[in-house]
C-alpha cells in the first residue's frame, strides 16, 4: 500500500483523542445527570473486597475502581476515571493499527473520528464496565500482534501476552483472542512457521497467566464462574434451541451499530474474505473480527440472543477493516455514487452524535422520549424506561435519601437495622449512595434468583441465617411481599418514587422486616401486620 504520511493529521488525531478524554472527565465532574449503573455500582463493592476473582468476572475491574478510589475517593468520578482512561487507550490503539495496517495518517484520522460518533464507544469510554478494560486490551493486543507479524521487534509477542494476560482478568471473553490469530497464521502459508516459533506461544503462555488466578479462586469456590457462564449461555440442565435467536442477536448488532456501520462492516467482511484477499494483513482484520461476531452468533441458539455487547470486540479490527473498504470503494466511486455514500456516512455519524447526546443529556429530549414511549397504563406504569435505557441510571441517589431516613428514625428508636435488597442490582446502589457506604446483603437466592457474589461473602443472611436471626430489617425492592415468608413480621411497604418533570422514571419499594426467620418453608406466609414497633416512616 502506498504511504501517505501526513503529521497534521497525525497531530489531529492526538489532539481530538485528547479532546474526547477531556470532556469526558468534565462531564463526569461537573454535575453528571447519570449515576452508577447497577453493574457499575456492584464491582465498585466487589472492590472493598478485593479477591483473585469473583462470580460473574474476573477480578481487574475490582483492581482498577479500587486503585483509582484509593486516590481519589470513594466517588462517582473515581469509579468511572479507569473507564476513561481505558477508553483514551482504545481510541489510540485504533488509530495506531489503522496507521500500521494503511500506512495512512489521513484513513487513521477518519477513523478516529468516526469512531467517535458510535455510542458504544462513547458508553464504553464513560461507564466502568468489564468492557472497558477487556476492549482496551484486545485493541492493544492487535496492535501488538500486527507488529510482530509484520515488522517483527522482540518486544511485540511479549506486549501482545501481557495485553491477553489484562484482557483475561477483564473478561473471559479475551480468551478468543488467541484461537483467532491461530487461525490467521494456519490460513496464511507465508506465516504458518510462525506457529512453530517461541514468539506466538510466548504470546500464549503470558495470555494463560492470566487465567491462573481466575482458575485458583474458581478451584476454592466450587468452579461458580463456570456454573454461572454455562447458565448465562444457555448451556443449563435443560438446553433448549432457540430458533429465532440469531435474528435476535442480528437485530440486536444491527441496532448498537445503527443500522448503517453494521451493513458497512457486513460489506466489508465479505469483499475482504480470506479466499479472495490476497493482502495479509487485511486478512488478519478479518481473522481477528469474523470469528468472534460468528462465535456468538452460534450461541444465540441457546441463549435466545444473548447480550448485544457480547462481540464487541469483533469489531474493533472490523472498523479499520471497514474504513479501508469505504476507502476503497470511494477511490473507484463515480461522482454520484460518491455523493450517495459521503450522504449515509454523514447520516450515519449524524444519528450516532446524537444519540451519544441523548444518552449523555436524557432530561433535555424527555418529552420527545415520553411521545415515543406512549401514556403510562397499569400494565407500564412506566413507559420511558422503554425508550430510555439511562433511566435505569437515574434515582438512585433519592432512594439512598429515602433509606437514610428511614435508618435514621429506627436508630432514634434505638434499632440498627439490616440492610438487605431483593436483588444485587438494589444492593450495590444502595451500598454507594447510601451514607456511611454501608454493608448490605441481597435476598435474591430466597426467591429464586441465580447466585452472586453477595451469596459468597459471609456472614450473608441466606446462607448464615442463624447469624442474623431475630434481627429487624430495612428492606428494598420491588416486590417485598415476596419476602413475607423469611420474617415474623413485615410492616406494609411504602412505595418510593423517583420523578423527572411530574413522569415516574423509577419505582421501589421499602419495608421493615421484624423477626428474621431466613429459608423458611416457602408455605409458611406471614401477613402483612399493623405493628405497634416504634419507628414509623417518616412524612415526605
Amino acid at each position: 500500500m502506498d504511504a501517505d504520511y501526513s503529521p497534521r493529521c497525525r497531530w489531529a488525531a492526538l489532539m481530538l483523542i485528547a479532546a474526547a478524554a477531556a470532556l469526558r472527565l468534565l462531564y463526569l465532574a461537573w454535575n453528571c445527570p447519570l449515576e452508577l449503573a447497577p453493574d457499575e455500582a456492584q464491582y465498585w463493592d466487589w472492590s472493598r473486597q478485593l479477591d483473585w476473582s469473583y462470580l460473574s468476572k474476573g477480578p481487574l475491574v475490582a483492581w482498577l475502581i479500587r486503585a483509582s478510589c484509593a486516590c481519589f475517593g470513594d466517588t462517582m468520578l473515581a469509579v468511572r476515571l479507569p473507564a476513561v482512561v481505558c477508553g483514551t487507550l482504545l481510541l489510540a490503539g485504533l488509530h495506531t493499527l489503522t496507521l500500521q495496517v494503511y500506512r495512512s495518517d489521513r484513513l487513521a484520522l477518519a477513523v478516529t473520528s468516526l469512531a467517535l460518533t458510535l455510542p458504544i464507544v462513547a458508553a464504553g469510554a464513560a461507564l466502568m464496565t468489564i468492557d472497558a478494560p477487556f476492549t482496551c486490551a484486545w485493541m492493544w493486543a492487535l496492535v501488538f500482534a500486527h507488529r510482530a507479524l509484520f515488522r517483527p521487534r522482540w518486544w511485540a509477542w511479549p506486549s501482545a501476552g501481557l495485553c491477553v494476560l489484562l484482557g483475561v482478568l477483564a473478561k473471559h471473553t479475551m480468551v478468543l483472542f488467541v484461537p483467532s490469530l491461530a487461525l490467521f497464521l494456519v490460513t496464511a502459508p507465508v506465516l504458518r512457521p510462525l506457529l512453530a516459533r517461541p514468539g506466538f506461544w510466548i504470546m500464549t503462555a503470558l495470555g494463560a497467566l492470566g487465567g491462573v488466578p481466575i482458575l485458583a479462586w474458581n478451584a476454592a469456590n466450587d468452579w461458580v464462574t463456570l456454573k454461572h457462564t454455562g447458565i448465562h449461555a444457555g448451556l443449563d440442565d435443560e438446553v433448549t434451541l432457540h430458533w429465532l435467536g440469531p435474528l435476535v442477536y442480528l437485530g440486536a448488532q444491527f441496532a448498537i451499530l445503527l443500522g448503517v456501520w453494521f451493513v458497512v462492516w457486513a460489506r466489508a467482511v465479505w469483499e475482504h474474505r480470506p479466499t479472495r484477499e490476497p493482502r495479509l494483513e487485511l486478512r488478519l482484520l478479518w481473522w481477528m473480527s469474523v470469528p468472534t461476531v460468528a462465535f456468538f452468533g452460534l450461541f444465540s441458539l441457546l441463549n435466545g440472543g444473548g447480550e448485544a455487547n457480547w462481540p464487541l470486540a469483533g469489531y474493533l479490527s472490523g472498523m479499520a477493516l471497514a474504513a479501508g473498504w469505504l476507502r476503497d470503494q470511494w477511490r473507484h466511486a463515480d461522482a454520484w455514487r460518491r455523493r450517495m455514500a459521503l450522504a449515509n456516512l454523514a447520516a450515519g455519524a449524524a444519528l450516532g452524535v446524537l444519540v451519544t447526546f441523548i444518552m449523555h443529556a436524557p432530561i433535555h429530549v424527555q418529552p420527545v422520549l415520553l411521545s415515543i414511549a406512549g401514556p403510562a397504563s397499569e400494565a407500564e406504569p412506566m413507559p420511558i424506561r422503554r425508550v430510555d435505557l439511562t433511566s435505569r441510571l437515574r434515582g438512585w441517589r433519592h432512594l439512598a435519601a429515602q433509606v437514610d431516613r428511614a435508618r435514621a428514625d429506627m436508630r432514634a428508636h434505638g434499632i440498627e437495622p439490616v440492610l438487605a435488597a431483593e436483588r444485587w442490582t438494589q444492593a450495590g446502589e444502595l451500598g454507594f449512595y447510601c451514607d456511611g457506604q454501608p454493608k448490605m446483603h441481597c435476598l435474591g437466592l430466597l426467591l429464586g434468583d441465580r447466585a452472586t457474589q453477595y451469596d459468597l461473602w459471609r456472614p450473608n443472611p441466606v446462607a448464615d441465617a442463624s447469624a442474623l436471626r431475630g434481627r429487624t430489617f430495612l428492606l428494598v425492592g420491588l416486590d417485598l411481599e415476596r419476602l413475607e415468608f423469611a420474617f415474623d413480621a413485615m410492616e406494609t411497604p411504602r412505595t418510593v418514587e423517583y420523578r423527572e418533570n411530574g413522569e415516574t422514571i423509577a419505582a421501589w419499594s421499602i419495608a421493615i422486616g421484624h423477626g428474621y426467620r431466613g429459608n423458611a418453608s416457602a408455605d409458611a406466609r406471614f401477613g402483612k401486620v399493623e405493628s405497634s414497633f416504634p419507628p414509623r416512616w417518616p412524612k415526605e
